[in-house]
């Protein structure tokens, strides 16, 4: 199957920048509903059928370097953290495309000066650069000679 030509393809991605800019706010995250239970013997909450005090909302989200971060949510402020959640998977499936567009771009557009065929990536052959900036070939396992053959 053949790429859309270059132009389709420009005309794709401005289309996806524009639906990116729609997007509008939005947040990392989810939005969990909870029910806990207060260790008093003669609550309610003590029955075996009965949920807990609550709900209690949170809005969680993985921090780097900090683990999972969040807080309590206020009963006004539930809907809209949804609303924001979800256009966050909205932001991340049209980054995606994006993502996906560019790549047909850069493979469709041709190196200035250049009528060379694209290089295959990875794979046994695949021509590699060492440290010094020259290129060789991968070595197939166990190929070559002496006590640490394939190492280079």
């Amino acid at each position: 199957m053949t790429e859309p030509p270059l132009p389709e393809l420009e005309a794709e991605r401005d289309r996806l920048y524009a639906q990116l800019s729609a997007v509008g706010d939005f947040r990392r995250g989810s939005v969990s509903e909870n029910y806990r239970k207060c260790g008093k013997p003669n609550c309610a909450c003590a029955q075996p059928e009965h949920p807990g005090h609550g709900p209690r909302f949170l809005w969680t989200r993985t921090a780097r370097g900090r683990g999972t971060v969040g807080r309590q949510l206020a009963a006004r402020e539930v809907e809209k953290v949804r609303r924001e959640v979800a256009r966050h998977a909205e932001f991340a499936a049209v980054s995606e495309r994006i993502a996906e567009v560019s790549e047909k771009i850069c493979e469709a557009r041709p190196a200035a000066g250049t009528d060379a065929p694209p290089v295959r990536e990875g794979g046994k052959g695949a021509l590699r650069r060492d440290r010094a900036g020259e290129g060789r070939r991968d070595r197939p396992a166990g190929g070559g000679s002496g006590p640490v053959a394939g190492l280079r």
